[in-house]
């Protein structure tokens, strides 16, 4: 004999999906700037070349920028400091939007197709929303998951 229990959605039977979603998005923020922070320091060269010519020290900001990189992938991974790493690497991904612009404005000394110059920028909007969507505390909560 069947109850209404067991006619019950599945969706009520399994875990709920944020926590998956939101911990995916945690994950792809992590290896975004984990690896990117590592490629400050092993291309340091090629990271300086996107730098704008306005910006006055390029090797000091390719290489304080990938610190900042790895702190905050580093700082997302701790629940504790995972709110304020999260802000943290909003406002670095802000920050480091005038290379984006620079390299594509000036695409011809760039070894890159220019649709991926250009895609870059909506996907850095993406990026800055999972960035805030996956650190945030959740409601109720007062504490970061």
């Amino acid at each position: 004999m069947t109850t209404n229990h067991d006619l019950e959605p599945a969706a009520s039977q399994t875990p709920d999906m944020m926590p998956i979603l939101k911990r995916t998005g945690l994950i792809a923020v992590f290896l975004w700037f984990a690896f990117g922070g590592v490629a400050h320091f092993a291309l340091t060269e090629l990271e300086m070349s996107i730098v704008p010519p306005v910006i006055p020290w390029p090797r000091a900001v390719v290489l304080v920028s990938g610190v900042f990189e790895l702190m905050g992938a580093a700082g997302i991974l701790i629940p504790a400091t995972r709110r304020a790493a999260g802000i943290g690497l909003f406002l670095l991904t802000i920050a480091v939007t005038p290379a984006n612009v620079y390299m594509l404005q000036h695409a011809e000394l760039f070894n890159a197709p220019r649709w991926v110059l250009i895609a870059r920028l909506p996907f850095q909007v993406v990026l800055l929303a999972v960035i805030l969507w996956s650190t945030a505390s959740r409601p109720g909560n007062s504490s970061p998951r």
